[in-house]
């Protein structure tokens, strides 16, 4: 038994120290070569003209400090302290934030720098790109490493299973060896819980957002400044990133990943606005019924089911501000919240009806922009359901599942269905056939 047990930490023990060879593998070809980035064999061509490309640009330099100027290529370059701008940065965030814990308050600061490093990687791109004359998406990404490596925020390595294309199904997979983040918080003997490396993240974003003319943002996945082998990122277009973090593998460092947005705020802000506009369309049409005079109980009614729809999207507000990422709506959380919430309205229990509410639904999160036209949906079907289909017990059931890349939505009960009177020249069924073409993609 002893014997076994020590077999085992034999193999444990080679085990780490191979892990250990590869990881020094890895930085001895990088600082034996020539090169500032490693990259897939598909693309060396490509990056060893970025490297000449971008060395012959940084050897023209100059420091003149008697004039306050550090000149590169005739243009103005300034010079920070690593830890100011990394986990020092974050302290001073957390004293001004005091009233907040320290995670809104870092939270806070992390969203501040990605912003800053995502406009200046985006400008230096766009800068770069012109006075080098690069024209091709690839080309434009490639001096981006280069550039990286000789400001001094990190070494890149670019992972075999990255997929640069112009398209919603761009994705980048890489590493940065000896990040300025996580070397500041290693340097000052602090560990981290979560990912430190926010501005590499903001810049390498920013800089391919330019080169690729679209959309784009990074998450780090794991981080050396919280004890992992390497600071490894993912990058791909906001909308479809979340996809890839579900594919990762759960590790030591496994956490909630928080996705950066560029300018959440104004993101947010803009997403409102549109959600206004719906209900000044709503408005609009409960007008338009009252100038056809409605009956009196009629009236009240559609009252009731405008007053539901404003509720509706109340609710994605109240998700949008409680959640980390303000970009996505965890859809089974808002129809659970939605239903429990129009069950109260209806007061279905009150009338002596027992009415089993059954969901079925897959992990999944939304947009805004589509879970409120999809909320709208369900909240006009369980509105006449609650109202109209059952006598004593009855179900009420809702699923939706993907198929072949579309979302397929099933809503029903086992009630007596709807009476005739209801169904001709009812608001909220004449708005379904329009919320779904909201639903489908231009």
């Amino acid at each position: 038994m002893e014997e076994a047990l020590n077999t085992t930490e034999l193999l444990a023990e080679i085990a780490r120290l191979k892990k250990e060879v590869d990881l020094l593998k890895e930085k001895v070809a990088i600082s034996s070569s020539s090169s500032t980035v490693i990259v897939p064999t598909a693309f060396k061509s490509v990056f060893e003209q970025a490297e000449k490309s971008v060395g012959k640009y940084f050897s023209n330099s100059n420091f003149n400090p008697q004039d306050g100027e550090i000149i590169i290529n005739d243009e103005r370059y300034i010079l920070f302290r690593a830890a100011a701008i990394s986990h020092e940065f974050l302290d001073v965030f957390k004293d001004l934030y005091s009233n907040k814990t320290d995670e809104e308050a870092v939270r806070i600061g992390n969203n501040f720098l990605f912003d800053i490093a995502h406009v200046l990687g985006k400008k230096d791109a766009e800068a770069f790109h012109i006075k080098m004359k690069l024209t091709d998406p690839i080309q434009q990404l490639s001096a981006g490493p280069v550039h990286f490596a000789y400001s001094g925020w990190a070494n890149v390595e670019i992972l075999e299973e990255s997929n640069p294309s112009p398209n919603e199904n761009f994705f980048l997979k890489f590493h940065h060896h000896n990040s300025f983040e996580a070397q500041s918080w290693i340097k000052a003997n602090r560990k981290s819980e979560l990912p430190v490396c926010t501005m590499n993240s903001g810049y390498s974003s920013g800089w391919c957002e330019a080169s690729f003319g679209m959309p784009l943002t990074t998450v780090e996945i794991c981080c050396e400044a919280q004890g992992a082998e390497r600071c490894t990122f993912i990058m791909a277009p906001p909308h479809k990133i979340q996809s890839y973090l579900d594919k990762i593998e759960p590790s030591n460092f496994s956490v909630e990943y928080d996705v950066p947005i560029f300018f959440e705020r104004k993101y947010t802000e803009d997403k409102l606005k549109e959600s206004l506009q719906q209900k000044e369309t709503l408005l609009h049409e409960v007008h338009h019924r009252v100038k056809n005079n409605f009956v009196d109980e009629k009236l009240k009614a559609e009252f009731l089911s405008s007053i539901n729809r404003v509720n509706t999207m109340a609710k994605i507000h109240e998700m949008i501000y409680g959640a980390k990422n303000v970009s996505a709506i965890n859809i089974e959380k808002y129809f659970t919240k939605l239903l429990r919430s129009l069950g109260q309205i209806y007061d279905y229990k009150g009338r002596n009806i027992t009415v089993n509410v059954q969901i079925e639904v897959f992990d999944v999160l939304f947009f805004p922009e589509k879970a409120i036209p999809l909320g709208l949906i369900l909240n006009e079907i369980a509105c006449n359901s609650f109202k109209y289909a059952f006598d004593e017990t009855g179900t009420f059931y809702l699923k939706l599942k993907e198929l072949n890349g579309n979302y397929i939505l099933t809503v029903g009960d086992n009630g007596k269905g709807l009476p005739e009177n209801i169904k001709e020249g009812s608001l909220g069924l004449s708005l379904i056939p329009i919320l779904c073409e909201q639903m489908t993609p231009n």
